[in-house]
């Protein structure tokens, strides 16, 4: 069995729309992060830290360090991560949307099929033929809850501004052409499923046509699914089928979306 990681980090050197800031307690410095932690629960702990008393030096400690510790401030966009409906919209088919910790978990496991629009670059966008074409290329039928990946090689911008502003959406044709085959997970190696975002949003607030923002997206208001966007490494699998995707999302209370580590499995 051979596994590839289709994910990208949470990376607090990028500057994004949203950008990730990252906390970093090193081990030598969880030292004094200790101390201040527990002195602050004692009576008058805090003006003794600040004063300069240890409830434990340094050299009373294994190696004089302690636990690492992270503290992650992030939007949950940020890195690989999966959309539930709730993102999308408050109501979805009528009934209140599934925030991402009601998306049922077999949405989030299931045969891969990868698609391959590369020749494309931007402004063009992905169509209902396009996606026609792919899969006829690699001769394959869309099945029920088949996750279906779409490849841009858009990742390998990541890092410049052309990863934020110049790569390859999908227009909603596109999508539902691929959910009316039962499909209810698509993932993109973008940092958004719909076009590039603040040419969407001059195109909406000079025409104020509702069509223009957010299409792909607002779909979901109708058509229940789920999306993976900032994928990588799309092109490291070796077939377009036959493989299986795992791309669970973390479990966050009442979110329209959570970061997840996407996988294929190759047997």
């Amino acid at each position: 069995m051979r596994i590839i990681d289709l994910s990208l980090p949470i990376d607090d050197t990028l500057q994004e729309t949203h950008a990730a800031k990252i906390d970093r307690i090193t081990h030598a410095y969880g030292v004094e992060h200790f101390n201040e932690i527990v002195m602050s629960k004692q009576p008058g702990g805090r003006e003794r830290f600040a004063r300069g008393e240890r409830a434990a030096r340094a050299d009373e400690i294994p190696d004089g360090e302690m636990l690492s510790l992270e503290i992650v401030h992030s939007s949950v966009h940020m890195g690989s991560h999966v959309d539930a409906p709730f993102h999308y919209g408050s109501h979805c088919e009528g009934k209140p949307s599934k925030t991402i910790d009601q998306v049922p978990l077999e949405w989030c496991y299931g045969p891969g099929v990868v698609l391959n629009f590369t020749h494309l670059k931007f402004p063009d966008v992905i169509k209902k033929s396009e996606v026609v074409a792919a899969l006829s290329v690699i001769h394959y039928t869309l099945r029920p809850l088949d996750i279906v990946l779409i490849r841009t090689d858009g990742d390998k911008q990541l890092g410049t501004d052309d990863y934020v502003n110049k790569y390859v959406g999908m227009l909603p044709e596109a999508v539902e052409y691929i959910l009316d085959q039962g499909v209810k997970m698509i993932g993109i190696d973008t940092i958004g499923l719909d076009r590039p975002c603040f040419g969407m949003f001059k195109e909406f607030l000079d025409t104020k046509d509702k069509t223009k923002i957010w299409p792909s997206h607002f779909l979901g208001r109708r058509r229940e699914y789920c999306h993976m966007e900032r994928l990588g490494n799309l092109g490291a699998l070796p077939k377009p089928f036959g493989f299986t995707v795992a791309c669970f999302p973390v479990n966050v209370k009442n979110a329209g979306a959570g970061w997840c580590r996407a996988v294929a499995i190759i047997e």
